[in-house]
């Protein structure tokens, strides 16, 4: 499962759908109508936030809006329209979404090299509208390998490209 901090309009096309079912299984996973996933380090965000159920419809609803702009055909059935509220923020720190802008380049890289070459014409990489952005290193919760705890990825080496990483913050 990856819930991305970054933007859902970064995704590619096939990262977006992804994206949206992961989503929706977050929230499957939260209401307790499933029993995979429930020790999923990505749910502590929203497990830690006062009402989990609205953090996640809201998450989703920020994907389902973007789908709905590409002119995908997410259902906004399953999600609890009466849960949203855009009013919500979380913390996120810059070290998770300079991780995940990293990780996301990596992907796209070799799965979509038209979408790779879009990612690197932005002047910054913003985070999902549920997210503000505060300093800090990777969150404790992502699984990263132990080097990567204490990079700064504000560049990173993709294929044969250095990227400045820059946040919209």
């Amino acid at each position: 499962m990856r819930l991305w901090s970054i933007s859902p309009k970064h995704l590619d096309p096939v990262g977006l759908v992804a994206l949206w079912r992961e989503s929706i299984l977050a929230l499957k996973v939260l209401e307790g109508s499933t029993r995979g996933y429930r020790e999923h380090p990505q749910l502590e965000r929203f497990r830690s936030y006062t009402h989990p159920l609205k953090a996640a419809n809201t998450y989703a609803y920020y994907v389902w809006v973007e789908g709905r702009r590409r002119d995908f055909r997410f259902r906004v059935g399953k999600l609890r329209l009466e849960e949203v509220d855009t009013s919500i923020r979380i913390p996120v720190t810059d070290g998770q979404l300079r991780y995940e802008v990293w990780h996301l380049l990596r992907k796209v890289f070799r799965r979509s090299p038209t979408w790779f070459h879009h990612l690197l014409q932005l002047g910054c990489f913003e985070p999902n509208p549920l997210f503000y952005v505060v300093p800090g290193p990777i969150e404790p919760w992502e699984r990263v390998p132990k080097d990567l705890r204490s990079a700064s990825l504000t560049a990173v080496e993709v294929g044969t490209y250095t990227i400045e990483v820059r946040l919209c913050i």
